[in-house]
């Protein structure tokens, strides 16, 4: 866990400090600073980070970082997309289910990949009000409902 949110913040690191073109360019700057990482992690780890690319003013694109305000937007976005539709929240091992209004599945889940939470393996919308969300080894329901409620202060039990 802890090399990721490392590996996280040499990203956007490289990004602000250098015209990272492409995603092989970045990956040599991380394998420089002793990352071991994959063309795919690093794939998670923009997407995680909202990386998109600008004009670099010539005929190219470079990487950039979204500004602080628009993170926090989509942050609340999928907070909001989260409280409006959960129902409940329920844990047997490493196996979260959360129940949520009629519909609603796809957006809950949606949004508990996209707040970032590093004891989150993935989740799996279910049919319609259920959301299955797999944790990392040795992370607990527990622990998964203490990481939402710094991320979603509103959640009840």
């Amino acid at each position: 866990m802890k090399e990721r949110l490392a590996r996280l913040q040499a990203v956007r690191k490289f990004i602000k400090e250098y015209h990272i073109e492409s995603q092989e360019t970045l990956l040599g700057h991380l394998q420089k600073e002793g990352f071991a990482v994959t063309q795919a992690t690093l794939s998670r780890d923009l997407k995680l980070l909202k990386v998109g690319k600008i004009s670099d003013g010539h005929k190219g694109y470079i990487y950039s970082l979204p500004d602080e305000e628009e993170q926090q937007e989509t942050a609340r976005a999928y907070i909001h997309d989260f409280l409006r539709g959960y129902v409940s929240i329920k844990w047997s091992g490493s196996l979260v289910v959360i129940r949520t209004y009629s519909g609603h599945s796809d957006t809950v889940a949606m949004a508990v990949d996209n707040l970032g939470l590093d004891d989150v393996l993935g989740t799996i919308s279910g049919r319609d009000d259920t959301v299955f969300v797999a944790l990392r080894e040795g992370i607990t329901g527990e622990d998964f409902m203490n990481r939402m409620k710094e991320s979603i202060p509103e959640l009840e039990d």
